[in-house]
């Protein structure tokens, strides 16, 4: 398999401290040029503890802060949100998500779908991916940093 930098390309993986791990073969996220692709994040810890069990509104919060986390590591933020993608399981919980996503997003209204689906894994209420574009350069080296928010679980 040819490395897309050897190639000339732009793209870097994405790796962070501040969201949880990636649990397959795949990056938390993806930086091409000064987009940012984020992978599915379910409401698992930063250190890969399981939430499955948590409230709907935890779980959200959970899901949102990894994906804000790493959208910081690759040198974006909240604002340079482009898409964002969510599923939740049951209808119901589309307005208590609405509402924590305005809360937690503040200003921001990047463009965003919101798909109902019957189960995901684990078990969990929430996942969410988003594209974003870099506000800066990652001050922490090709695409990895820790995000500085100070937000835990």
């Amino acid at each position: 398999m040819t490395d897309p930098m050897s190639q000339g390309l732009d793209v870097a993986p994405i790796s962070t401290d501040g969201a949880a791990p990636a649990g397959g073969h795949y990056s938390q996220g993806v930086r091409h040029g000064d987009l940012i692709y984020v992978s599915g994040q379910l409401p698992i810890a930063p250190d890969g503890t399981h939430h499955a069990d948590a409230d709907f509104d935890r779980q959200a919060r959970l899901a949102i802060r990894n994906m804000i986390a790493v959208v910081e590591a690759a040198g974006g933020n909240a604002a340079t949100l482009l898409k964002v993608t969510v599923y939740l399981v049951g209808v119901a919980n589309w307005p208590r998500f609405n509402a924590i996503y305005a809360e937690m997003l503040g200003d921001a209204r990047p463009a965003r779908s919101v798909v109902p689906v019957p189960e995901l894994h684990y078990g969990y209420l929430v996942e969410i991916d988003a594209i974003a574009v870099r506000a800066a350069a990652p001050h922490h080296g090709a695409g990895t940093s820790t995000p500085s928010n100070g937000w835990s679980p």
